[in-house]
C-alpha cells in the first residue's frame, strides 16, 4: 500500500470509506423498510381478526365457512377458527379442516394473541406465511381465531429492494471513486509541477527559485518553505566555495614558502646559521599549516557529531597559564602585554587540550586584530564557568557581532592588523564550547575593544562534584 501513488492511495481510501457508508446506509434503509411491511403486515391481520371475531358474534360459531378479506385477495390471505379440543369449527373455503396451530401453539394462543411464521400450510400453494391468532369468547365458546397472509409479496418487495440498492450503490461507488482519483489528480498536479521545477534547478543555475501559486494556501506555503531552503543551501554553498577558495589560498602560501625555503636551504646554504635559519622559517610555516589542518578537523568533527573529546578534570587556572605562555612571545614582539585573572582551584571537566584550543584562538584573536594589552579572566558564573578575553581597540562592528563566531567570516575593515586568516578561529572556539554543552559569544566593550567569551555550563557528574567538595575545592563541571 505505501508504495502505491499518493493519487491511487487517495482514491483507495476514499472508495473504501465510500463503500462503507453506502453500505451501512443500504443495510439501514433495508432494515427500515423491512420493518416498515412487518408492521403493515401485523396491522393487515389484527385488521383482518377483528372481522373474524366480529362475524363470529354476528353470526355465531356454528356458521362453518368464513368469508373472505375485503382489502386482500382470496389466495393472499385465509382465516380458521379452533375450538379448544383443537377442532376447526369455521375456515375460508380454501383452507381446508386441518388446525393450522400445533398443540403447542394452540395452548398458548388460548391465554394470548400470538403471531408465528408458516413455511407452507396444506392446501395452499403460497409459501413464507404469517399466522396470528388471538383468543375469543363467543356464544359461551372459547375458540381462537387464525388468521394468516402470504408473505410473498414482502419478500419480492424486499429482494428487489436490494438489488436495487446494490445496482445503485455500485454505481454511486463507481461514480464517486472515479471522481476521487480525478480530484486527487487535479490537487496533486501542482505539486508534481513544483517537484518537475525543484529538479530541474542545479548549482550551475544560482539564484533561480520556484514559482509561487496565485493562491495562499498550502502549495503556496511548500513553494515559499522550498524557496526559503533553496536560498539556505545557495548561502551555504557559496560560503563552502569562498572556505575552499580562501583555504587553498592560505594553504599555498605557506607552502610555497616551504618550499622555498627548503629549497634555499639546499641551493645556498652554505654556514650553519643560514641552514638554521632556513628551518627555523620552514618550522614556523609547518606551524601555520599544523594550526589550519587542526582548525578544519575540530570544526569537521563538530559537524559529524565525532567522539573526539577526551574528558578529564581540569584547572582553568592551569588552562590560562599554559595558553598564555604560549603567545607570550607573540606579545612580545608586538609590544603587548598579557595578564590574567583566574583563581586557582576553578575546576572544570573538559577536554584540555580542546578548552586550550579555543582559548588560544581567543587570545590569537585579540593580539591579531586588537591593541594593548590582552587580559584573560575566568570565574564561576551561575551554574558554570565562564572565561573572557579582554582587549583594546576599535572592537567588532556592530553589523558584526552577530556574525563573529560563523566559520568563514572577517570583519577585516574594523579589525585588521596584518593578515586575516581563513574566519575559522572564533568558528572552532564555538564548535569546541558546543561539544561540552556550553557557547560562546562576543561583544564590544563600552571603554573600547572587544570582549569574547566562552562559557561552559554545570555537568550532572555528581560523583566527582561530592569527591572535590569534600576535599575543599571549588567545582563546576560541564555537560
Amino acid at each position: 500500500m505505501s508504495r502505491l501513488p499518493i493519487t491511487l492511495r487517495l482514491t483507495l481510501v476514499f472508495a473504501a470509506v465510500t463503500a462503507a457508508i453506502l453500505a451501512a446506509t443500504g443495510m439501514f434503509v433495508h432494515a427500515r423498510l423491512s420493518d416498515e411491511l412487518d408492521r403493515t403486515v401485523q396491522e393487515s391481520l389484527r385488521s383482518r381478526a377483528d372481522d373474524v371475531v366480529a362475524f363470529l358474534h354476528r353470526v355465531g360459531p356454528g356458521s362453518g365457512s368464513l368469508p373472505a378479506n375485503r382489502l386482500t385477495e382470496a389466495q393472499e390471505s385465509f382465516s380458521q377458527v379452533i375450538d379448544r379440543r383443537g377442532a376447526v369449527v369455521a375456515a375460508t373455503p380454501a383452507i381446508g379442516q386441518r388446525p393450522l396451530l400445533t398443540p403447542a401453539e394452540l395452548r398458548r394462543a388460548r391465554e394470548r394473541t400470538i403471531i408465528t411464521n408458516r413455511g407452507a400450510v396444506p392446501h395452499w400453494e403460497e409459501e413464507h406465511l404469517r399466522l396470528l391468532a388471538t383468543p375469543i369468547l363467543t356464544g359461551g365458546q372459547r375458540l381462537v381465531a387464525v388468521v394468516g397472509m402470504s408473505m410473498e409479496d414482502q419478500h419480492d418487495a424486499l429482494q428487489g429492494h436490494g438489488e436495487q440498492l446494490l445496482v445503485g450503490g455500485a454505481g454511486a461507488l463507481l461514480l464517486a471513486t472515479l471522481s476521487a482519483f480525478g480530484l486527487a489528480r487535479a490537487a496533486l498536479r501542482p505539486v508534481e509541477s513544483l517537484r518537475r521545477q525543484a529538479a530541474a534547478i542545479s548549482a550551475a543555475e544560482p539564484g533561480r527559485r520556484l514559482p509561487l501559486p496565485n493562491t495562499r494556501d498550502e502549495l503556496f506555503r511548500l513553494a515559499e518553505t522550498l524557496n526559503e531552503m533553496l536560498a539556505r543551501l545557495e548561502g551555504a554553498l557559496n560560503r563552502e566555495r569562498s572556505f575552499v577558495a580562501d583555504a587553498g589560498h592560505e594553504l599555498r602560501t605557506p607552502l610555497t614558502i616551504l618550499k622555498t625555503e627548503l629549497e634555499v636551504a639546499m641551493r645556498y646554504g652554505r654556514t650553519t646559521e643560514q641552514l638554521r635559519a632556513a628551518i627555523g622559517s620552514a618550522a614556523e610555516e609547518t606551524d601555520s599549516l599544523v594550526t589550519i589542518t587542526e582548525d578544519l578537523l575540530v570544526i569537521a568533527r563538530s559537524d559529524h557529531r565525532a567522539p573526539w573529546m577526551r574528558r578529564e578534570l581540569t584547572d582553568v587556572a592551569d588552562v590560562v597559564s599554559t595558553v598564555l605562555g604560549r603567545m607570550e612571545g607573540e606579545a612580545a614582539r608586538q609590544g603587548r602585554a598579557l595578564g590574567s585573572d583566574a583563581p586557582r582551584a576553578l575546576l572544570v571537566i573538559a577536554d584540555r587540550l580542546g578548552l586550550e584550543r579555543a582559548l588560544g584562538n581567543m587570545v590569537c584573536n585579540a593580539l591579531r586584530h586588537g591593541t594593548g594589552d590582552v587580559v584573560v579572566t575566568a570565574a564561576a558564573a551561575g551554574a558554570g564557568v565562564e572565561l573572557h578575553v579582554l582587549d583594546h581597540g576599535p572592537g567588532f562592528p556592530d553589523h558584526f557581532v552577530a556574525h563573529a563566531f560563523e566559520r568563514f567570516t572577517r570583519a577585516d575593515a574594523a579589525r585588521s592588523r596584518g593578515g586575516s586568516g581563513l574566519g575559522l578561529g572564533l568558528a572552532v572556539v564555538r564548535s569546541i564550547a558546543a561539544a561540552h554543552g556550553g557557547d560562546a559569544g562576543a561583544s564590544r566593550r563600552l571603554g573600547g575593544g572587544a570582549d569574547v567569551w566562552l562559557r561552559l555550563p554545570r555537568s550532572c557528574n555528581t560523583a566527582l562534584l561530592e569527591h572535590h567538595e569534600n576535599d575543599g575545592v571549588a567545582f563546576a563541571s560541564t555537560g
